[in-house]
């Protein structure tokens, strides 16, 4: 028997959010970071062809993992390119010969292999309190909420619009703001011809291998740096996101996955790809869909976005990346003020850890970077130090005394 033209409509209109949520993702990961891909290609002197080799592979690897973990663990696991380690790349890759880098990345997916089979990572994670990582999360995100409304300042036509359209929708239908403000937004920059696409040429791109080669300082200079970047400043955080909203699949074959999947890519140009933070946040919280069970389809199309992205190269990346920056930050900030707005409540709900949490908040707003580390890491050492001295006892310690007080 046929379903109705009703229940095949409703179904539709039930994929909606999350395909938006996926859509978004993407957006905010090229028109917001990706930039720094080609400034470290440029510093290299990478040609055209090895250019479009590293972002096939760095998309097509992140887009295979995000889509492969998303739909075995029916969670919204969205994968990314490590930015902080693109950014670090900016200047490494200037003193070292491209094989050599091809190599550090071969060591460092090497390593993040080895981490996720020992299980050791997922262990680390839960002993980090509830209320330490919503207040980690909060910090982290606090730039893309502020972002979404200085950005005003650059832009104020397009940004103003899109935030009144924000509240107006979340007041006549909260479940389609998101929606709304991306697609009014999209129809503006067009009727003010602020997207040409006239000259834009789909090309296949076309992988280069390059042999990795081995070397002390690579592995030192390179490998190292990369490996702690990323578990910091990426690992973290983004298995931190998926414990907020609800999804409890394990960090060890999330991190074995992306690790595996960066040294398949890692000949044709790709640097480490890690599970995402800040845009996994737009695709695991209530905006994408108001029944969590249905989220991990925004994982799965957003890893069909990358692969499509990657198979026409730098092409389909210049399009992304063609959008007006005010437009992706307030976009980004807009999508996540939900996810601020909840890990804020969730920080702040027990008074016995409100203080601790309070600090973990700030410290991680404040960005610190020390020793080469990520702003991420400074949080939440600061915030567990905290935890420990105000309240007296390790998080391990809470936990077991917690769980002790339950089974009475």
């Amino acid at each position: 028997m046929s379903r109705s033209p009703t229940r095949s409509f409703l179904q539709m209109k039930d994929l909606l959010h999350p395909l938006v949520a996926g859509l978004i993702a993407v957006i905010v990961s090229y028109g917001g970071t990706f930039i720094l891909v080609f400034q470290a290609a440029r510093v290299a002197g990478l040609s055209a062809e090895l250019t479009a080799s590293w972002v096939w592979s760095v998309s097509i690897g992140v887009g295979l993992t995000g889509l492969l973990l998303s739909w075995r663990f029916r969670e919204p696991i969205i994968t990314a390119w490590s930015t902080p380690a693109a950014a670090f790349l900016v200047t490494a890759m200037a003193a070292t010969p491209y094989q050599e880098v091809i190599g550090a990345y071969v060591v460092s997916a090497v390593a993040f292999i080895i981490l996720g089979v020992s299980g050791y990572f997922e262990k680390i994670i839960q002993l980090i309190p509830s209320a330490i990582a919503s207040a980690l999360l909060a910090g982290i995100l606090l730039q893309f909420g502020i972002g979404a409304f200085s950005s005003a300042n650059a832009d104020p036509l397009l940004v103003g619009l899109l935030i009144m359209a924000y509240v107006i929708l979340k007041r006549v239908s909260a479940r389609y703001a998101v929606v709304g403000i991306l697609v009014i937004g999209l129809v503006f920059l067009l009727i003010q011809g602020r997207l040409d696409l006239s000259g834009l040429r789909l090309e296949l791109a076309k992988p280069i291998f390059t042999m990795p080669e081995f070397s002390l300082n690579a592995l030192l200079s390179i490998a190292l740096p990369l490996f702690l970047i990323t578990l910091t400043g990426q690992y973290t955080p983004g298995m931190l996101v998926l414990r907020n909203d609800g999804f409890k699949t394990s960090a060890n074959p999330i991190v074995a996955t992306t690790g595996l999947g960066s040294l398949l890519m890692a000949p044709f140009g790709a640097h480490p790809f890690n599970i995402a933070a800040i845009t996994a946040a737009i695709a695991t919280g209530r905006e994408a869909h108001e029944d969590p069970s249905k989220r991990w389809i925004a994982g799965v199309v957003s890893g069909a976005l990358y692969i499509l992205v990657g198979v026409f190269g730098v092409t389909l990346a210049a399009v992304f990346m063609a959008f007006p920056g005010s437009f992706i930050t307030a976009l980004a900030g807009l999508a996540l003020l939900g996810t601020i707005g909840g890990s804020l409540s969730a920080a702040m709900a027990d008074p016995a850890t409100r203080e601790a949490a309070l600090i973990t908040f700030l410290a991680s707003a404040a960005n610190i970077t020390m020793l080469g580390v990520g702003g991420a890491f400074w949080g939440l050492v600061i915030g567990l130090i905290a935890y420990v001295a105000l309240n007296g006892r390790s998080p391990r310690k809470s936990q077991v005394d917690a769980a002790g007080r339950s089974a009475r």
